[in-house]
């Protein structure tokens, strides 16, 4: 990008993004504002966890921050790249909690009294959907995987999930189609429609 359009509009991702990467802290911190929000709604739907979410939402920004130098901005908006950071930490963690749950399996279980907090937060049904939903989305092929975590979940729109990805818009349209199908399939349409 060149210094010209970077002053022609001083308030684009692009234009923070560059001052930031300059060590402005103050043009990073309003990325972080202008984004935050939006990161956060893409790594709840991901996670179906607020407070994952949240720990989500800092890993990414942290490596926002780290990697200043080293990013390009997809059609001058740093939510893309965002997104994509999340979905890969959402996926780290992913496999890491599951390896801690077959680890927490071997260990012998002690009778515990339940709390009523507890008991509570497993009744709410969005969550419990949320996480029926993610876990048939991660059962797809990865192509169709990432093309319904960028665009569905992710709220992208097409050209820009075609854009990040590298490839025609269509076969993105495809991707989406095909996963759809198959997550009726898999979850039923009572199902998808209330998880939407």
């Amino acid at each position: 990008m060149t210094t010209r359009s970077l002053q022609a509009d001083v308030h684009s991702d692009a234009a923070l993004w560059h001052r930031a990467a300059s060590g402005n802290k103050a043009a990073f911190g309003e990325l972080f504002e202008r984004h935050a929000q939006a990161v956060w709604n893409h790594a709840y739907r991901l996670t179906g966890s607020w407070s994952l979410a949240e720990d989500l939402t800092s890993m990414t920004f942290l490596t926002a921050w780290r990697k200043l130098h080293e990013v390009t901005l997809v059609r001058d908006s740093a939510l893309p790249w965002l997104y994509a950071v999340a979905g890969n930490l959402a996926r780290t963690e992913f496999r890491s909690s599951g390896r801690f749950a077959r680890l927490l399996r071997r260990i012998p279980t002690v009778e515990t009294i339940e709390d009523h907090a507890d008991s509570v937060v497993d009744k709410v049904d969005g969550e419990v959907r949320m996480r029926v939903l993610l876990q048939a989305v991660a059962r797809l092929p990865k192509s169709e995987r990432q093309a319904v975590e960028l665009c569905l979940i992710g709220e992208l729109s097409i050209a820009e999930a075609a854009e990040l990805l590298g490839l025609e818009e269509v076969s993105i349209r495809s991707r989406l189609s095909r996963a759809r199908s198959r997550l009726r399939r898999m979850l039923g349409d009572d199902l998808l429609e209330g998880a939407r």
